[in-house]
């Protein structure tokens, strides 16, 4: 397991901002929801948080497949840091199957660090460890999900997969994005889908 450093962070960054080319109508800070169409067995029945997308392709993270919760303190040990202090577990997430030795944490933005990224309407992204040092000594954000990799597509892929019926997006809110049971937020998307048409 391998948390992203400062430069890979920066990196990852740059890539979530993108360069903002061309006229791609962003859903960043929405859910995308596996639909229907959705052929690739990885994502059956996923619900994604859209961290960027933009002409440059599109990013984002699983929040409904959980796959072990862990001890903080143990967690930081397995990355290298120093786990004295910290209390507590935390829920590790399959956050896609790009990087997947990648961390990355999902998280309300009333706590922010040096390798915050703001998404949209006070959710955001951290990929460096001081966030779960934070959470382990309780001065963490309110709410968190832990992943490890990413779902990336490259330009217009998104857009073809949502013209085939393979996604469908969903406004997003804390309790979508952060509700800790993962088993219904699929359903839960589906019926916010229903509604909003």
């Amino acid at each position: 397991m391998r948390w992203v450093g400062p430069s890979l962070a920066t990196a990852l960054l740059l890539v979530f901002t993108g360069s903002g080319i061309g006229q791609t109508v962003s859903l960043a800070g929405q859910l995308l929801v596996a639909g229907e169409g959705m052929s690739d067995p990885r994502f059956h029945e996923s619900v994604i948080y859209m961290i960027r997308h933009d002409a440059t392709g599109a990013v984002g993270l699983i929040v409904n497949r959980p796959v072990a919760d862990v001890t903080t303190a143990g967690f930081l040990k397995n990355l290298g840091r120093d786990g004295r202090g910290v209390t507590g577990t935390i829920r590790i997430h399959y956050g896609g199957p790009v990087g997947s030795s990648r961390g990355f944490v999902l998280h309300t933005a009333e706590w922010t660090g040096r390798d915050t990224q703001i998404v949209a309407d006070g959710v955001a992204v951290t990929t460096a460890t001081a966030i779960v040092e934070a959470i382990g000594q309780g001065k963490g954000p309110r709410r968190a999900l832990v992943a490890l990799g990413y779902t990336g597509w490259a330009p217009r892929q998104l857009e073809a997969e949502i013209a085939a019926d393979a996604w469908v997006s969903v406004a997003a809110d804390e309790s979508m994005i952060f509700d800790d049971d993962a088993s219904v937020k699929w359903k839960r998307a589906v019926a916010r889908r229903k509604i909003t048409l």
